[in-house]
């Protein structure tokens, strides 16, 4: 089992910025952001491979840069430029197997609310 806790989410103005944080048991597998706005369907936003590859959703790319600290098992989410449709509950998660944009992630955190006013 790995344990996940996310924190960094808040309240924004249109065009402000955040750093999420999720801090793992490990980060030596494939970890992700995946968000879910009120009332839709959950969304990759961009995964880091174990091999180091990245993978950002088209709506993010530009936006928002997914990294980590393996020495403080940290996964990190920079938001810049936020808009009023990243409102969301964002979610960090990992899984040895699965990597991409897509939801089949094994390990979940508990989410971390995200909400831009315009």
């Amino acid at each position: 089992h790995v344990h996940l806790v996310e924190s960094g989410g808040g309240s924004v103005q249109a065009g402000g910025s955040l750093r999420l944080s999720c801090v793992a048991s490990h980060t030596r597998y494939c970890m992700g952001w995946v968000r879910q706005a009120p009332g839709k369907e959950r969304e990759g936003v961009a995964s880091l491979g174990s091999d180091g590859h990245l993978n950002y959703a088209y709506s993010v790319k530009g936006r928002f840069t997914i990294s980590k600290d393996n020495a403080k098992n940290t996964l990190y989410l920079h938001m810049n430029s936020l808009q009023p449709e990243d409102t969301a509950t964002f979610y960090c998660a990992t899984d040895w197997n699965s990597c991409g944009l897509g939801p089949g992630y094994r390990y979940w955190g508990q989410g971390t609310p995200v909400t831009v006013s315009s």
